[in-house]
């Protein structure tokens, strides 16, 4: 439920305002709202590039990174913590130069995001496949010879883990440790190996080239860009290794992968951006650039400890809803009737608008901050929700999904998110899964909206874990969510699974096991609604309880996506007995992974009980079934109102699913808030968070760690929540 409140609503009204009357400049031209990003400056490639401001933060405190044997001071210096301007100035000039310098690509790139790193998954033959992407300005760019990606490890090098120490649990440093692109870390030096170009190797060292493939040109107003993708091919040896790599011999970025019998350390989270109206300066605490950052730098610092082997972004990866502030969109969105809207003709002006828009966008939210430190060290995993296209898309009546400005919207967000997200380009890589370029790929039936068939993808995790990120937005219609094809060409890749696998996660982005709102949803329904009426007209202030785009209840479409909503409760109710079956005769335990409604929750599906006979126990049930809900790693929760309405229905349990035998209910493990006390609401936890997923070697259990925002923006938090999620009976 995307519900900011009604500050936030009045908030986003005023602001929507200031941009309703767009002005043409002297060219004739409007002026963006999501401005024409520049190229990065290549220091700052692949993380930090703060955002401008007039009274910057101060810095924040830095951990002693510098007693890690890694890395590596010039001679006299090398018991000091930190080298100051002073102590640099008593070195040689090759000294100086080899502490502080910064690698440079040859030949030149101007980068406009990236790198990328993607996960696809790892096939039979212990081979982990996955890729790096970054977009270039054509303009300053060298392509003689095209982009090369240099990738190596070394499977005798055991990597060092990062020992959590008191002040680590504390959340006391925001300094994660080696990152070349970090403006913070101005005084961390480069090694002497690799300042010499060269890196320490063992016998069995390793160093691969990928050649850049050209996937797609952008042509904006500010010139072209190209998108350029390399393949990553990895064989997994017996241990945990780091893999570095590097564009044109340019900085060296690192990731990690699994041992190749070791089951994946992985972190997930959703709602990655800020609803209408909120404001991010709330968010941000001491010694941030923005309110974006705190949460992702708390699940960067926990990497920097124990790394992480994937990266799952369960939907809205981005916020996109700022389309409709464009000035092109204005006249559009200005028009009070829905049947005005709908008929609408799309101008190539509007056209044109849509793709700036998305282009800006991405590369903005993807190159700045802690995000982007996170998806080029963290390989991603990631799957579409509405706001990756536009808040609520393919919930609303079809007469508005087939309006031409409205279909486009769709169609240019989903090219967009396969292209950034994926790395996919349908026109080059096409819609065969059989011979894809991703090996984990399941390609579904047509989108009704969006002009591209369904992108669904089930992946290795490790020998006895697999991930489905089930593609639920694509062939959305306020009456289905996947279409008969996508299950069953989803069913039938889940049959081909090896029989060492005992854990199935599908990641569905919306929770399918989750309190019901259908009251809620009938009233707001209701043509009678006088809220609804208002809104309409424009009364008392309250335009923005109804959408831009058909003007029917902000909050409806929101309802109308989840799996508990009228429309879709025969299929859910489907789907969980099709997972039950394949559980049974798999003899595999599968578990939901959900996002979208700005709190963190666990429901479960479990056996029905015999009035007769003792409750079922967990590892003996086929039929239990985990939905762990994280939300959201960015967003503002719910206003406590609502917490507290959904909190007093989740203690009941749904009767839905009693003739398949199954009951269905939340599970109270809120009990205490991050700093001890106790909580009333026992069953939702109305703050930011994100999870961890392990697997216990000793038990086979699937572990979650959900980490809760401890205070708001200050970048620490706490597993207020960890549970294990049983292994399932084996014969």
């Amino acid at each position: 439920m995307d519900n900011p409140g009604w500050h936030a609503y009045r908030r986003a009204h005023k602001e929507d305002d200031y941009f309703t009357t767009p002005r043409r400049g002297a060219d004739g031209r409007f002026t963006p709202v999501e401005q024409q990003v520049r190229p990065i400056d290549e220091q700052f490639i692949g993380g930090f590039l703060p955002p401008p401001s007039p009274v910057p933060p101060p810095l924040p405190v830095k951990d002693d990174i510098y007693t890690d044997p890694s890395f590596h001071l010039p001679s006299g210096v090398e018991s000091q913590k930190s080298i100051s301007s002073s102590q640099l100035s008593r070195l040689s000039a090759v000294e100086r130069s080899r502490t502080l310098r910064v690698a440079r690509m040859d030949p030149h790139l101007m980068f406009m995001v990236g790198p990328l790193l993607r996960y696809d998954t790892t096939d039979e033959h212990g081979i982990w496949h996955g890729a790096v992407l970054i977009v270039t300005s054509d303009a300053g760019s060298t392509y003689e010879p095209h982009p090369t990606l240099i990738y190596e490890f070394d499977p005798d090098r055991l990597p060092r883990h990062h020992n959590k120490t008191k002040k680590d649990l504390a959340g006391k440093s925001f300094d994660l440790g080696p990152h070349p692109a970090d403006p913070h870390s101005t005084s961390l030096p480069i090694s002497a190996s690799q300042a010499n170009g060269h890196t320490t190797s063992g016998p069995h060292f390793t160093s691969e080239q990928s050649a850049a493939q050209e996937i797609w040109v952008y042509p904006g107003a500010g010139g072209t860009f190209t998108f350029w993708r390399f393949m990553i091919h990895v064989p997994l040896g017996p241990n945990e290794m780091e893999v570095t790599y590097s564009i044109n011999h340019g900085q060296q970025l690192h990731f990690f992968v699994p041992g190749r019998n070791q089951n994946m350390r992985w972190a997930s989270y959703s709602c990655n951006g800020f609803s209408s109206g909120i404001n991010p300066d709330d968010f941000r605490g001491p010694g941030f650039q923005s309110g974006y950052d705190p949460c992702w730098l708390d699940l960067l610092q926990h990497h920097y400890h124990e790394p992480f082997h994937v990266l799952v972004g369960g939907g809205d990866q981005l916020y996109c809803d700022g389309l409709t502030r464009e000035p092109e969109l204005q006249e559009w969105v200005s028009k009070l009737k829905p049947e005005e809207k709908q008929n609408y003709q799309l101008t190539d002006e509007i056209a044109e608008a849509i793709d700036r828009f998305y282009f800006n966008h991405y590369c903005q939210v993807f190159r700045t901050g802690a995000f982007a430190r996170a998806n080029c060290s963290i390989p991603m995993m990631n799957m579409c929700d509405d706001h990756d296209l536009i808040d609520g898309f393919g919930s609303y009546p079809d007469n508005l999904q087939n309006a031409p400005i409205f279909r486009t919207i769709g169609t240019r967000g989903y090219f967009f998110f396969l292209l950034f997200q994926c790395f996919i380009n349908v026109e080059i890589d096409g819609v065969d899964d059989k011979s894809h370029v991703n090996k984990s790929i399941i390609i579904g039936a047509p989108g009704p909206y969006v002009g591209f068939p369904s992108h669904s993808f089930l992946g290795y995790l490790g020998p006895q874990t697999s991930i489905l990120l089930l593609d639920c937005r694509a062939e959305r219609k306020k009456d289905q969510v996947c279409s008969p094809m996508e299950y069953e060409k989803v069913f039938a890749r889940m049959q081909q699974l090896p029989s060492s696998v005992e854990h199935l996660v599908v990641q569905i982005g919306i929770p399918i096991a989750y309190p019901r709102m259908v009251a809620l949803e009938k009233a707001l329904e209701s043509k009678f609604n006088p809220l609804v009426a208002l809104g309409r007209n424009g009364s008392l202030g309250l335009s923005g309880f109804v959408n831009k785009f058909n003007a029917e209840a902000e909050l409806l479409d929101d309802l109308n996506d989840h799996w508990t909503s009228r429309t879709h409760k025969q299929e859910r109710n489907w789907f969980i007995d099709k997972l039950q079956e394949f559980a049974r005769l798999k003899r595999i335990r599968i578990s939901f992974l959900s996002g979208d409604v700005h709190c963190a929750a666990v429901g479960v599906f479990k056996s029905l009980k015999d009035k007769n006979a003792p409750e079922i126990q967990p590892q003996m049930d086929y039929r239990y079934m985990l939905n762990v809900v994280t939300s959201a790693i960015v967003n503002t929760p719910p206003p406590g109102g609502v917490i507290k309405l959904v909190a007093s229905l989740a203690g009941k349990t749904h009767k839905t699913m009693h003739k398949s035998q199954t009951d269905e209910t939340m599970i109270p493990l809120f009990a205490k808030e991050p700093d001890g006390s106790n909580r009333g609401q026992k069953y939702i936890m109305g703050r930011r968070n994100w999870c961890i997923t392990s697997y216990d070697e000793s038990t086979g259990d699937l572990k979650f760690d959900i980490r809760v925002e401890i205070e708001k923006g200050i970048g620490r938090s706490k597993g207020c929540v960890k549970f294990s999620q049983n292994t399932a009976m084996k014969p």
